[in-house]
């Protein structure tokens, strides 16, 4: 999850520019902290612990925004790009006339309501002319769309306080009530009271049922999705549920799907939330906010490497003597340090912990048994705007679980043809291709069986059959201009491909294997979206949560003085737990929650 301001445009004349800005003071102080105002370098004199965080994404980002915010020397190892799959990145050779390169990514940016960490650590990133710093960046969608191959797409406007719904054509009116009534048609009264029921038995659910009971029961079984309507399984089943946590109704747990689910709904009701339910960034994710972080950061003392690989986290007399690196020449050396954070994904960090390590903390051990599939992203630039409604596009019929958005008009600050690319494009589609092992529509295969040029092909037959299928034509073969299809996928249409950004997903029964950020070596701590906390999923939220706890682990295992980060949990309603309550007794007698009607 996936998913992702004022005076842009004297900021955005490039990263280089920005850097070079903050680095003569040019931005505006960082908002005074408890962390800032009181760093845990000794009072001393002497030098202040050193920490080596290796890798560059939202976790490594977080953690090292943090000890220096406290004082102590951070180095950020990073062997491709700072920004990790949250960053965006250029299309290469599409720049003309002076333009930057046309903005592309692995995924869109989606930043919910539910956040609470991460819209903090935005709000400390300076943005010229922002009050809040990056936070001001973000910019509210007012709707999102199911759309349906074949039907009439399912129109719907994001609830929340202070929202102003699009002004809709007589045409589109029309369209939207036909496709309530289509799917008011579609789904049998019982299943909608059935669905409603199971949301309510996991809202009242105790912690200790979902931990275990609905921890290792798929979404699928949960809601009995095998035995309802396909309208039931393709809206209640499958796209809520991608929508919520962009995983698979089949296996997801129910845990996981239902916890997310919770603090959705109550955030679409305005309890506990940061802010509107859907928040995406009103420009390209690395000029709106990560270039400015990585200025940000150093201005506080960060250091980068860029190209350093971790390859092993050695270990010996009970703690982390250094981590061999090796850089982009394929030059080996040993990193040293007081302190190391391991903030790689989960699918790359297990291959550094060797046996020794293993055995000193068997948690880390368990980490195998997380899994991890393809989500990546393509982009399709137009050279005409479609009209789409201004949200996410869910595909719900498409083979390829297809969500979309146009992000251009997201963008109010931007003029997409005269800032990027060749002065042609005036749109850029951003589309999360979730479902790699299913044959699509033109050729038959798999994503992973086709080659680039077929994937892109591919991919535009769905959206187009789920978007040009009742009468109206939303996206036309004469407006592509042209594509791009995420670099970390290769080997694309033989035996073996490869995928370097690959998601951690939640079959039932693995929310146990997570380990905690604090491991069993004194100086070695984990940071990533795997890591146990609040938030289960794979998500920007998880990987800042998860750094924030490493960095407290770390103050407490140096005894510093520092303020600790605050790590703020998901929202639970007061007039819940008396129900929760209840239910924990029934959980001990071995009794079913109170309105579990099977």
């Amino acid at each position: 999850m996936h998913r992702t301001g004022t005076t842009r445009r004297t900021f955005m004349a490039g990263a280089t520019a920005v850097t070079g800005a903050v680095g003569a003071g040019a931005l505006p102080a960082a908002p005074a902290t408890a962390a800032s105002a009181a760093p845990a370098g000794p009072a001393d004199g002497t030098e202040p612990p050193s920490v080596a965080v290796f890798g560059g994404g939202v976790a490594g980002l977080t953690a090292a925004h943090e000890l220096a915010e406290r004082g102590l020397r951070v180095t950020v190892h990073e062997r491709r790009a700072l920004g990790g799959k949250a960053r965006s990145m250029d299309v290469p050779g599409s720049a003309r006339g002076g333009r930057r390169p046309l903005p592309a990514e692995h995924g869109f940016r989606f930043i919910p309501g539910i956040y609470h960490n991460l819209p903090d650590t935005m709000r400390r990133i300076p943005f010229p002319g922002n009050a809040h710093g990056v936070y001001d960046n973000l910019v509210a969608p007012r709707e999102m769309m199911f759309a349906r191959t074949g039907r009439e797409d399912l129109r719907m406007a994001i609830p929340w306080p202070g929202h102003r719904p699009e002004r809709l054509t007589l045409d589109e009116i029309r369209r939207a009530l036909t496709a309530l009534v289509e799917t008011a048609a579609g789904l049998p009264l019982h299943e909608g009271a059935y669905f409603v029921n199971r949301a309510l038995v996991f809202l009242t659910s105790c912690d200790e049922r979902r931990d275990t009971v609905w921890e290792r029961t798929p979404w699928w079984d949960f809601t009995r999705a095998a035995r309802m309507s396909e309208t039931y399984q393709r809206i209640l089943a499958i796209g809520v549920t991608r929508n919520i946590v962009a995983t698979k109704a089949e296996e997801a747990s129910t845990r996981t799907v239902g916890t997310l689910g919770e603090a959705f709904v109550f955030n679409a009701l305005g309890r506990g939330a940061d802010g509107p339910p859907d928040r995406i960034l009103n420009a390209p994710t690395n000029e709106a906010w990560i270039d400015p972080w990585v200025a940000h950061l150093r201005s506080l003392g960060v250091e980068f490497r860029i190209g350093s690989t971790l390859r092993e986290v050695r270990y010996g007399d009970g703690r982390i003597t250094g981590a061999l690196v090796e850089d982009a020449g394929g030059a080996r050396a040993t990193v040293t340090a007081d302190h190391y954070v391991c903030a790689l994904p989960v699918e790359h960090a297990r291959r550094t912990w060797g046996a020794a390590l293993r055995a000193a903390d068997p948690r880390l051990a368990r980490c195998d048994g997380l899994r991890t599939d393809w989500m990546t992203g393509i982009q399709f630039y137009l050279t005409e705007r479609p009209p789409m409604v201004r949200g996410h596009v869910n595909c719900v019929d498409s083979p390829w679980s297809l969500t979309a958005i146009a992000q251009a008009g997201h963008w109010p600050e931007r003029d997409f043809a005269a800032d990027y690319g060749d002065g042609v494009a005036v749109e850029c589609l951003s589309v999360d291709i979730s479902e790699w092992d299913r044959p699509g529509i033109l050729y038959g295969r798999t994503a992973k069986q086709c080659t680039r040029e077929q994937v892109a092909r591919e991919v535009w037959a769905q959206l187009k059959a789920a978007l040009n299928d009742t009468g109206r034509t939303v996206l036309k073969d004469g407006a592509l201009h042209s594509w791009f299809l995420d670099p970390g996928v290769d080997g694309l249409g033989t035996p073996h491909p490869t995928n370097e950004d690959e998601l951690l997903i939640h079959p039932a029964g693995t929310f146990h294997l997570r380990p905690p950020a604090a491991t069993a070596v004194p100086n070695f701590f984990l940071a990533g979206d795997y890591v146990s906390v609040d938030i289960d999923l794979a998500t920007m939220e998880g990987a800042n949560a998860a750094a924030r706890q490493a960095v407290n682990a770390l103050l407490d295992r140096t005894g510093s003085h520092a303020p600790r980060c605050t790590v703020k949990p998901l929202f639970r309603a007061p007039e819940i737990e008396a129900l929760k309550r209840h239910d924990r007794t029934r959980f001990r007698l071995g009794l079913p929650n109170a309105l579990d009607v099977g």
